[in-house]
């Protein structure tokens, strides 16, 4: 796995691994905390941009279920999307329709 890309040259590759083994503790956690939370806030918005009319329980499941697995989810949040007992996806009753 190449972490630097194809274009990137070999003097660029060196200088980026020298400052990565210089760079103190604190501040590769730092780095790495930033980016897990961009990476989580893009599944976020594109969970929004694929289903823009949902709830906000609804994207939260599909965000645990994304990052912890449908399985875990459930035992979480309760029933996905589609699934029987689904609070936020009731189907409507036959008194609604009249």
């Amino acid at each position: 796995m190449d972490l630097f890309g194809r274009d990137t040259s070999p003097e660029a590759r060196a200088v980026l691994i020298r400052l990565l083994r210089e760079m103190p503790p604190k501040r590769k956690l730092r780095q790495a905390c930033a980016l897990t939370d961009l990476v989580r806030e893009l599944a976020r918005s594109g969970l929004r941009t694929r289903h823009p009319n949902a709830p906000p329980e609804e994207l939260r499941w599909r965000f645990a279920a994304l990052t912890l697995g449908a399985e875990l989810a459930r035992k979480v949040y309760g029933p996905g999307p589609s699934e029987e007992g689904c609070p936020w996806t009731r189907k409507p009753s036959a008194s609604s329709e009249l």
